[in-house]
């Protein structure tokens, strides 16, 4: 990312709280992720806002990371009419039935052994690769866990904002201030 301001960033950095907040929930479920991007405006460049992701990520309580990860639909099941999961998960779209079924099956037990879904950064990963990853992190205990899904978390909304950034606004008049949805995402 250059230091150029681009134009989503720009209006980030000029819009009004409720909507640049709106615009943040839609990347990432965690309010204080989103609440401490927002106090850091404005931004002089996206490399400063990527820092000040990372910091918030990291800085995520246990119910910070539940929030954030309770914006995530599991993994072969993106929700219907959203073009984020969609986009993030096409390495599941061309799955044959039985890794479908097989991932289903290792989402459930991921979630029962740690309570929440299985989250990865699955954009640029074919199935395979996320079957292999749940399979794998499924040996981890719930400490290693968290600190990989905070780590999957931060990559998840780097590629999200670094859309977000590049993006063109919608506009200027009421309901149109913020930008177009489903733009930000990988």
């Amino acid at each position: 990312m250059t230091s150029r301001s681009t134009p989503g960033l720009s209006w980030f950095n000029s819009a009004g709280d409720d909507a640049a907040r709106a615009a943040l929930h839609e990347m990432c479920a965690a309010t204080a992720w989103g609440s401490a991007l927002l106090a850091r405006r404005p931004y002089p460049d996206a490399a400063r806002l990527f820092a000040v992701s990372d910091e918030a990520t990291a800085a995520l309580t246990d119910d910070g990371l539940d929030e954030a990860m309770a914006g995530h639909p599991p993994i072969g099941r993106p929700r219907p009419g959203d073009p984020t999961s969609a986009r993030e998960q096409r390495g599941m779209a061309d799955a044959d039935e039985a890794l479908k079924a097989e991932m289903l099956e290792l989402n459930l037990a991921y979630q029962e052994k740690f309570g929440h879904v299985f989250l990865i950064c699955a954009t640029g990963r074919s199935a395979e690769d996320m079957r292999d990853a749940v399979r794998s992190r499924l040996e981890n205990d719930r400490q290693r866990e968290r600190e990989i899904v905070r780590q999957e978390l931060a990559k998840i909304n780097r590629i999200r904002l670094g859309r977000f950034v590049e993006q063109e606004p919608a506009g200027e008049t009421a309901g149109a201030d913020a930008p177009q949805k489903g733009a930000p995402t990988p």
